[in-house]
């Protein structure tokens, strides 16, 4: 079976292919490289000894994904990861988060719903809920007003899903609200390539920690928590690949129980800012130089999930700890330097 992932040489999108590969999966790649570089693809085929199909175009050109889609008539599924995520970035130019977030969806589901049978995969986020009013977070708790253009984007892509979903009979949906992906695969072939200065965390870390980095900065320690940074809920990436791989096949074997289903992709346990730095101190064995620093908006306290429903329905569960994930990081991060 053809499966399109778009964005699949980016962190996730990589890994995804890896394990999509693994399965027996035929894999195109749709990437316009502005996050991401060519060579990822060397790293896939050494872990999987199978190239994937690859093209390089951008997406927001609607011309070009109508024609992508006449070429590749065959194709069953598409894993959509190909969309900016950067909070902060979100904050200061939002309309540039509207346009490749939301058009580019939109692109690719008129296409699929021209098709008598597809499956759907979002990469979705856990800024939909906002600060939750209780945690862990379920599926079920409300979507709170968005606290940057980006959760903003996440929320209103799955909207668009959904309502695409309820007229086009033979498309089928899933949107993966997934946490905070960090580490790399054991392999030491792929991990997160940031290009520029990292917008997430565990990267900085890393970074700082071999030099490249002078210092990390913590944005905040007055929040209520138990040492008052942020708790996130950080899932190795590898895990939260092989999510995205079941997800799909339960489309395919038409286990769904409706056309379109959400399901949160987490470990189910919090850390905090400093939790994070004191693992990578442990599997390091040194020091990371960081300092406290004001609060940065858009951040929310507190989001770690409730994965009953991804354990019980999606028959999905995260295996590796904290520690190993940052291990796998800082094995990445020492090879590509």
């Amino acid at each position: 079976m053809k499966i399109v992932v778009t964005g699949g040489l980016g962190f996730i999108g990589s890994h995804t292919v890896v394990e999509l590969q693994n399965k027996g999966f035929e894999v195109v790649i749709v990437d316009n490289c502005s996050n991401s570089s060519e060579k990822v693809l060397e790293g896939i085929t050494a872990i999987t000894g199978t190239s994937p199909t690859f093209e390089k175009f951008d997406l927001r050109e609607k011309t070009k994904v109508q024609d992508f889609f006449k070429r590749h008539a065959d194709i069953t599924g598409v894993i959509h990861f190909a969309a900016s995520k950067a909070v902060g970035e979100s904050v200061q130019n939002p309309l540039l988060y509207y346009e490749n977030n939301l058009n580019v969806l939109i692109y690719i589901l008129q296409e699929l719903q021209k098709k008598t049978k597809a499956g759907f995969i979002f990469s979705s986020s856990c800024t939909v809920y906002g600060q939750a009013d209780d945690l862990p977070i379920t599926e079920s708790a409300p979507i709170k007003p968005a606290e940057s253009p980006y959760g903003n984007t996440k929320q209103i892509g799955e909207e668009i899903i959904r309502d695409t979903c309820k007229v086009a009979k033979g498309l089928d949906a899933i949107a993966l609200r997934y946490f905070n992906p960090i580490g790399a695969h054991p392999s030491g072939h792929i991990g997160e390539l940031p290009i520029g200065v990292p917008q997430n965390l565990v990267p900085f870390i890393t970074q700082t920690g071999i030099g490249k980095r002078e210092q990390l900065s913590v944005f905040g320690d007055d929040y209520p928590t138990k040492d008052g940074t942020c708790i996130r809920d950080y899932i190795h990436v590898v895990d939260l690949a092989k999510a995205h791989v079941i997800a799909l096949q339960r489309l395919l074997d038409e286990k769904n129980e409706q056309n379109f289903e959400v399901f949160n992709i987490g470990t189910g346990t919090g850390s905090t800012v400093l939790e994070v730095i004191q693992s990578f101190e442990k599997v390091a064995g040194q020091p990371l130089n960081y300092k406290i620093v004001d609060r940065r908006e858009g951040d929310v306290i507190a989001a770690y999930a409730d994965t009953q429903k991804a354990n019980n329905d999606l028959g999905w569960k995260a295996e590796s700890t904290l520690d190993h994930a940052m291990d796998s990081a800082w094995q990445w991060e020492q090879k590509i330097n």
